[in-house]
């Protein structure tokens, strides 16, 4: 494939995006340095924002280099479904009455766990709430997942950095690879799930049970690496807030469901969104603070990728087809932490006459290396923007993401391609 001046000049502002990415933790260190200018540098310094910038540059360069309807007509060909899908989910999973409902869930999961309280609150929620992403799709696992973690706890003081690290690269990996027990949870099974016939049961035994396996071993080790911490930790304070009336929870539960229903229906989703927040500022006494901040961010982040995205398949596509089975599996991993694993398996999608082993190899690589980074997955940069407040300097630092994420996604890798 021959590129063009314009398939060139995206692909480099795509790597200035990257290494923009693993470098926002010295825009902070600016900010602190130039008062003056501290409010660019903190925009800078936003994960979330690095994507949705650079998208903005690239089209401004395709407005100067290829001009103003070819541009246009690029960004109207692109689909910005999830992006949206997410902001909707996360505002909708983030509610009191989901948050309660899935408190007593992993409660529930909790007392059959033997280990004390805390040990087994902190198993069940990297355990049960990632296996519910195949139910409730992987950005509302990773919303719930993210907010019961930061609340519960990683808001303790004198908590170890490597505590705090691990906790999110087991979170990442788990929401990455506990999303496949279905074929419409996860981003990358989604786009190939309709073209290839793969349904319930296919995942189910070729994907499900070894990632379930998966799973569970990250959510055991880090319980017993991080022990003593776990058992330090005081018990959380009885609530004294008003129990939330079953019929808003139940009000709720049907509307988180429906915007998962319509998830490749964005006039449905939003205007389900749109109810959801009247309801909620008419029941705001038990809806609790809406996170459409942090939705907005996550929506800008995704956006910037598609954007960023759509123009890398003249050099990804024929990478990943020279590939033999077994090379893709793990050139998939390792290409999922700077490209998002939807794309990769959405460009496998497109060949036709790939091999069953092909196929597997290809989706069971992009989801292993999910958790690598906060562009590997969709939701990562939902729980990223919900967690980074328990991080020094409200940052989460991408280079400590990626090595806390390594040896869960060694676990992942031998699950899924061993096993």
């Amino acid at each position: 494939m021959n590129p063009t001046t314009i398939d060139v000049v995206a692909a480099v502002i795509f790597g200035i995006a990257l290494i923009h990415t693993f470098s926002t933790k010295y825009f902070e260190h600016l900010a602190h340095q130039h008062p003056a200018h501290e409010g660019i540098f903190h925009l800078l310094g936003e994960v979330e924002v690095v994507f949705g910038f650079w998208a903005m540059v690239l089209i401004m360069t395709m407005f100067a280099l290829v001009g103003k309807d070819a541009a246009v007509e690029y960004i109207d060909g692109r689909n910005f479904t999830e992006p949206m899908f997410v902001f909707a989910i996360m505002i909708v999973a983030g509610s009191r009455p989901i948050l309660d409902l899935a408190s007593m869930m992993v409660s529930g999961v909790s007392k059959i766990v033997p280990l004390p309280s805390g040990p087994a609150t902190f198993f069940s929620i990297l355990f049960f709430v990632p296996l519910l992403g195949s139910f409730i799709t992987e950005p509302a696992a990773m919303t719930l997942g993210a907010l019961m973690l930061r609340d519960r706890f990683l808001h303790h003081e004198n908590l170890s950095k490597r505590f705090k690290y691990a906790t999110v690269g087991v979170l990442f990996v788990n929401i990455s690879i506990g999303g496949v027990l279905t074929p419409f949870a996860a981003p990358p099974v989604l786009m190939v799930a309709s073209k290839w016939n793969w349904d319930i049961m296919f995942m189910l035994t070729h994907f499900g049970w070894k990632a379930a396996i998966a799973v569970v071993t990250n959510a055991t080790l880090i319980c017993l690496v991080f022990a003593k911490e776990l058992r330090a930790m005081p018990a959380p304070p009885v609530s004294k807030r008003e129990a939330v009336p079953v019929q808003i929870m139940a009000v709720n539960v049907a509307i988180l469901f429906g915007v998962v229903f319509f998830a490749h229906h964005p006039a449905l989703f939003l205007g389900l969104l749109l109810f959801f927040m009247g309801f909620a500022t008419a029941y705001q006494h038990y809806q609790g603070r809406l996170i459409v901040r942090e939705g907005l961010l996550v929506a800008f982040f995704l956006a910037g990728l598609v954007v960023l995205g759509g123009q890398q398949q003249w050099w990804l596509q024929p990478l990943l087809l020279n590939m033999s089975p077994d090379a893709v599996y793990f050139g998939a991993t390792a290409l999922t932490a700077i490209t998002d694993n939807a794309a990769l398996t959405y460009l496998g999608s497109l060949v036709e006459g790939l091999s069953d082993q092909f196929k597997y190899m290809l989706v069971a690589g992009a989801v292993t290396g999910g958790g690598l980074t906060v562009i590997a997955n969709a939701p990562n940069p939902a729980g990223f923007s919900i967690l980074k407040v328990r991080f020094e300097d409200e940052a989460i630092s991408p280079l400590g993401l990626l090595f806390a994420a390594i040896p869960p996604t060694l676990v992942a890798i031998v699950a899924l391609r061993f096993l």
